[in-house]
């Protein structure tokens, strides 16, 4: 509506809805659309205008568009609350389906996607059968953006009508626009769906790499966004992927230039020819420079994506460090980013510079970035060895000048140099024992004791040091006591003289009597008995050599670094997080089949009603960085939890309800015992991995059998095969003597992931505020990690066995297992995300074939031959992954017990 349509939102009258009838009935066709005018206004207002359905409908018999918009606007709204009378509509979208206006057929197309009513979709399937083969482009356009919002509201009647075929023939379209929504709407169809939808072939490729130099700019990020998905066959096919994709780092547009990035880091990775991977590192750079002279909030978006680059490909912007030097005006954001990246590009060949920059940072005012820019020198010294001597001068410098927080933050950071090169720049202690007096912070007086306690050699008054902060001792941060309580007893073994006998007696006994803190109240404990014990073992425990430390600037885990830069310009390049940790799609469920399970004499299978599950289940695609589309979980469903605890929920303490152990959730079967009371001192920890809504957990419970409340609850995972580690904190209440507790910790997947051959061994620690730490061992069962949609068509079954070699098939005996029932047996196995596909029957024998699949697509087939009743099954199984065979072999002995 134009800027003079205000007036139709200010009227007073009473009786407005009678008013309204009459002027959509009117004769005068400007009276009419005046009226929808102020219906709409009416509707945008939030006043109820659905009495008019009828009226307004009457309207959309008309040739001007401007008025049909405006209709179309009215039942888009209220077709949901009205679907019986919207049917009257239909016969007018089918109409305006055949207008000769494209611009009517596109918007009746356009309109038909948005109205979300079951019984009016079926109505709408011929006009959009007929839309997707307009002659005209623009309709064809509008048509294929259709299909994947009909998909949304009904998958199984997109299907059956062979759209999805008549999307992948717009893939040829001779209009680049076309294609470019063919691609966006088979892109999002695959996000929902559980099986291949949207597969790029050599055929497609040029298709789609032919049309990107004509599309629009999002038509071109679609196109980018579905090409990073293939996976060149050789280095002479991602050579020529990424010769016409490189046109594209020209272009205005930062979602296009960073699309393009991303592909050919990609394909970088195939290209074999030093000289052609340099080439591309230099054609990078300048685009990616050209990024930082956006507003600030793209600014940021391009440093976060660029973060990541320089973690895999240095050399790229190696020669581009002064673009991130910071400006005056810079908010805070981007400073702090532009200072990681510069710690990350620091070189010895730019250190001069950079450290130019720092120290120039650290007489700025605001104090958060100054802190930062200290850390940073700190960073560039253990970084680069050779500019170590350069970086501490600088830091000398600035403690020179006195500013309280420059000093602190200095002397943390020297901390960490002496760390990394032991022996040898000692030579400052002196300088920096002036400033003891200002330390205020727990962190810097906590490093400069550790100086003191490390040195307490070569400071001659290391005891008077150490004895201006005792006076404090009761009360100073935990940090710092523990700090104090181990230089105390390194002074004391260094020089076993009268001053330090005595501060030692009065640290002990400070830190064992007058402290209700256990980590203080222990590590005294330990010091006490080995020095009242062996003193020469004290020695070698507490002045034992210290591990070097080692430079943190590139702190992402390689697999999680290049599954972040296969979604460069998506949210989770700028969260720095994978998509499914924080973005949860509903998968639609697999259709469904009537036939019970039944013996087909012609092929030997049958087919069974598929156990599909209607939970939400992560996605591995984010939208674009213009549009992220994340779906609600269907009613009826739980919509699945985030993988990083949602503060509001943390904070309520929702997130992990805690159900006592002696009233089980419904059907939560005792879990298995892993540490005994009797091992535990009292306290019993039973626990299971355990699979719900798509997310692995750790279900656990905690029984307190001891005189005294435990808190604190804390537990840590060692590396293991799939790298599962705590995705959240542990939530259990304080522990009352005699009482339990049970809580579900959610658990992420591929995070601490140890070498060697797959193995089944979970190791756990888990502690408390008043025992010591508790180790145990628990089994990864395999089936937690198989996926909600691994059932396979029965084709696709057949097809997959024949492909993979004889030398992946695997077989072995079960003899504790029993198939009392194949109906029970189907539905546990399913249950566990094992997919009945057919039976058949060989002699007395049944034969059930099962398909099951793990993240990142890996499949298992399998086959079980048993005798209902008797005990012994047979299983067999089919897999590209030979490696985890042992393990799924033990997962069946577990499932068919």
């Amino acid at each position: 509506m134009s800027g003079h349509d205000s007036k139709y939102f200010s009227t007073t009258k009473k009786g407005e809805i009678p008013e309204l009838k009459e002027e959509l009935n009117s004769q005068y066709k400007d009276k009419r659309k005046d009226a929808v005018k102020k219906v709409i206004a009416a509707m945008t207002v939030g006043k109820d205008v659905s009495s008019l359905f009828t009226d307004v409908v009457n309207c959309m018999q008309t040739e001007n568009l401007e008025l049909k918009k405006l209709v179309y606007l009215y039942l888009i709204n209220y077709a949901k609350s009205q679907p019986d009378l919207a049917i009257l509509a239909v016969n007018t979208f089918v109409k305006d389906s055949q207008d000769p206006n494209p611009l009517i057929r596109a918007l009746a197309v356009r309109t038909m996607g948005c109205i979300r009513v079951d019984k009016i979709t079926e109505y709408l399937c011929d006009p959009l059968q007929r839309c997707l083969k307009d002659d005209d482009p623009y309709v064809r356009k509008t048509a294929a953006i259709c299909v994947a919002k009909l998909y949304d509201i009904n998958a199984e009647l997109v299907e059956d009508r062979g759209f999805l075929e008549a999307l992948k023939d717009l893939i040829s379209d001779n209009n680049p626009m076309v294609v470019a929504n063919a691609v966006a709407a088979l892109a999002e169809i695959q996000d929902s769906s559980v099986r291949p939808v949207f597969e790029i072939t050599s055929h497609t490729l040029s298709k789609l790499l032919t049309a990107l130099n004509e599309c629009t700019e999002w038509g071109q990020v679609f196109i980018l966004d579905s090409l990073s998905r293939y996976k060149a066959a050789d280095a002479r096919e991602a050579e020529n992927i990424v010769e016409r994709v490189t046109p594209r780092l020209q272009h205005a547009n930062c979602a296009v230039v960073l699309s393009a990035v991303k592909i050919i880091l990609l394909q970088m990775e195939l290209i074999t020819s030093t000289d052609v991977v340099r080439n591309l590192c230099k054609k990078m750079a300048p685009p990616l420079v050209t990024l930082l002279s956006a507003e600030p909030e793209i600014q940021y978006v391009a440093l976060r994506n660029i973060n990541l680059i320089v973690q895999k490909r240095p050399t790229i912007l190696a020669h581009e460090i002064k673009v991130f030097f910071c400006k005056y005006n810079d908010p805070i954001y981007v400073k702090m980013e532009k200072l990681e990246i510069m710690i990350k590009l620091a070189s010895d060949r730019n250190i001069d510079q950079v450290l130019l920059e720092f120290k120039e940072y650290a007489t700025e005012v605001d104090v958060d970035f100054v802190r930062k820019a200290v850390r940073a020198i700190g960073r560039c010294a253990i970084k680069l060895e050779r500019a170590a001597e350069r970086c501490i001068s600088v830091l000398l410098e600035l403690i020179k000048i006195k500013v309280n927080y420059v000093v602190q933050e200095a002397i943390i950071v020297i901390k960490d140099i002496f760390r990394r090169y032991p022996n040898t720049y000692e030579s400052i202690i002196a300088t920096l024992c002036e400033s003891l007096d200002t330390l205020d912070e727990p962190e810097a007086k906590a490093s400069m004791i550790w100086i003191i306690g490390e040195y307490a050699e070569r400071i001659d008054n290391a005891d008077e040091l150490l004895e201006s902060f005792l006076e404090t001792f009761p009360e100073e941060p935990a940090l710092v006591q523990l700090q104090l309580l181990t230089a105390t007893v390194k002074l004391f073994l260094k020089k076993p003289t009268e001053g330090p006998q005595q501060m030692i007696q009065a640290v002990l006994n400070n830190a064992t009597v007058e402290t209700d803190n256990p980590d203080l109240r222990d590590r005294a404990y330990i010091y006490w008995r080995l020095l009242s014990t062996d003193p020469e073992a004290a020695k070698d425990v507490v002045l034992a050599e210290k591990p070097v430390i080692s430079d943190d600037s590139n702190q992402l885990d390689s697999s999680l670094l290049d599954e972040l830069l296969a979604n460069i310009s998506t949210l989770s390049s700028v969260y720095h997080k994978p998509p499914e940790s924080f973005v949860s799609r509903v998968k639609a469920a697999p259709r469904a089949d009537d036939e019970e399970f039944a013996d087909t004499a012609e092929t030997g299978y049958s087919e069974s009603p598929s156990q599909g599950v209607d939970g939400a289940s992560p996605s591995s695609s984010v939208g674009t960085s213009s549009n992220v589309p994340v779906k609600q979980p269907a009613a009826g469903s739980p919509p699945a939890p985030a993988a990083m605890p949602d503060l509001l929920g943390d904070l309520m303490g929702m997130d992990n309800a805690i159900v006592p152990v002696d009233e089980p959730a419904p059907s939560s079967p005792p879990l298995p015992i892993l540490l005994p009371s009797t091992t535990g001192q009292g306290l019993q920890i039973s626990a299971q991995l355990t699979r719900r809504d798509g997310q692995i957990y750790y279900d656990i419970s905690f029984e307190n059998g001891t005189q005294g409340v435990l808190d604190g609850f804390m537990i840590q995972f060692n590396k293991n095969t799939f790298g599962l580690a705590a995705g959240e904190a542990l939530k259990v209440p304080p522990l009352q003597p005699g009482t339990s507790a049970r809580t579900l910790l959610q658990m992420v997947p591929f995070q601490n992931i140890s070498p060697g051959a797959p193995n089944s061994l979970l190791q756990v620690a888990v502690k408390n505020n008043q025992q010591p730490v508790w180790y145990f061992n628990d089994k990864i069962p395999l089936h937690v990690f198989f996926v909600e949609d691994g059932k396979m068509e029965r084709a696709s079954f057949l097809e997959a066995w024949k492909s993979l070699p004889d030398d992946h098939e695997f077989t072995k005996e079960l003899p504790g297992s029993v198939i009392s029932s194949i109906d029970a047996t189907v539905e546990r196995l399913a249950a566990s995300n094992v997919f009945f596909i057919a039976k058949r029957k060989n002699g007395n024998m049944d034969v059930l074939y099962l398909s099951a699949k793990m993240p990142r697509g890996i499949p298992f087939l399998i086959e079980i031959t048993a005798a209902v009743g008797v005990p012994g099954v047979k299983c067999a199984v089919k897999t590209p992954n030979k490696e985890m065979v042992p393990l799924f072999f033990e997962a069946m002995e577990v499932l068919t017990k």
